[in-house]
């Protein structure tokens, strides 16, 4: 990304912020910057659920998750869809703090910058807000108050070295690979890629040609892997990418030049099309690693934690900073562990039912388990 487009994007960003904060000055606010808060009665209480786009598998899982909680507290439910656009992320935020009712939001954000003025916004309005995958380093919830219920992800280095160390064995520890990136402002990209490169340090004879931005979409992760092939023709051996929605693309690209049979694909995610395709041998095994945790999950961690948090059921101020800045447990997954992980998939509302009664924190396959922020390797 040039620094002009870089500049561009920060100020409509900024932009958008400021017309937020205008738009709340007359919002008031149910906390002080932290210790007890009154609570909210379901009544005046509505679920809102924001995902970068609704395209991605990844995102549209979350949005499941967010309607099965929905049903299961019997609050209603909005749904965001940023168009992979923080400008349009953050003014239909916006729109809907405007409205009136309190909010319980669990938001995906399009890049970590995002992060601070939905906080904000989300904190003049009254509302409670946990933000899953993105936000800067420095922006903690205990130094902004109980609005900022928690930050939540998986660990984005665990699942680089996790994928990239399936690639390097797959090929034997030799070889050429292309990885494919999320957004260029992402922490969950920029730690994905920072554990694939430490992984690969333990293989000296495999070569990262190229890191590609595909900004988490198949279409554009699809050209970005037909520029690569024809930059580097008959060497690439394998493709990464920081999830399945971009190694999708990628596969579909390979496929097109007739090269599945002699490339290795790893990702994140564990998505249903590259189910399948672990399922049916795509490639002849093509599909040597991914990782294992999901949307629906995320986003009803997530939306519960909020909504505990808004109901009175929990007080952010009074939990261990690990609970307000969390690491959830992810899984390495190979084409001969599959079934194990894929059986949560089929009773999406059973799961839920589940973390009701067991907590945010302690409900398998996805339990709480380090506090953040995350350390990329040195």
């Amino acid at each position: 990304m040039s620094s002009r487009r870089f500049s561009r994007k920060w100020f409509s960003v900024t932009a958008v912020a400021a017309a937020a904060t205008i738009a709340l000055s007359g919002c008031t606010s149910t906390t002080s910057s932290g210790g007890a808060s009154s609570t909210i009665s379901k009544d005046d209480l509505v679920l809102v659920a924001s995902v970068i786009n609704t395209t991605n598998p990844y995102m549209a899982s979350m949005i499941d998750g967010a309607k099965a909680l929905s049903a299961k507290l019997g609050v209603p439910l909005e749904i965001v869809d940023s168009q992979g656009s923080s400008q349009t992320e953050i003014s239909k935020i916006q729109a809907i703090l405007a409205e009136g009712k309190k909010v319980a939001l669990m938001v995906n954000t399009v890049a970590s910058s995002d992060a601070p003025t939905i906080v904000n916004a989300v904190k003049a309005a009254g509302g409670y807000v946990v933000i899953w995958w993105n936000k800067p380093d420095e922006l903690e919830p205990w130094d902004v108050g109980n609005n900022f219920v928690a930050f939540q992800k998986h660990s984005g280095v665990e699942s680089g070295e996790c994928t990239g160390k399936a690639l390097a064995d797959s090929l034997g520890g030799q070889g050429n690979v292309i990885a494919l990136a999320g957004v260029q402002d992402s922490t969950t990209s920029q730690t994905r890629v920072a554990g694939l490169e430490e992984a690969l340090k333990a293989y000296p004879n495999i070569k990262l040609l190229e890191t590609r931005y595909a900004n988490w979409d198949g279409q554009t992760a699809l050209t970005e892997t037909q520029n690569m092939l024809t930059k580097y023709p008959n060497q690439v051996n394998g493709f990464w990418a920081a999830d399945d929605a971009m190694i999708i693309g990628a596969t579909q690209a390979v496929q097109s030049a007739g090269l599945e049979n002699s490339t290795k694909f790893v990702s994140d995610g564990l998505y249903p099309p590259v189910i399948d395709m672990m399922n049916s041998n795509f490639g002849n095994g093509a599909i040597v690693g991914e990782t294992f945790h999901r949307g629906y999950m995320a986003a009803a961690i997530g939306l519960y934690t909020a909504y505990q948090a808004a109901t009175g059921a929990i007080d952010p101020s009074t939990l261990p900073h690990e609970k307000r800045d969390s690491l959830f447990k992810l899984s390495c997954v190979t084409p001969s562990t599959l079934a194990d992980y894929t059986k949560y998939d089929t009773d999406i509302a059973g799961w839920v039912d589940t973390l009701v009664q067991k907590g945010p924190w302690d409900t398998d396959p996805v339990p709480l388990v380090a506090g953040g922020p995350e350390k990329l390797p040195s």
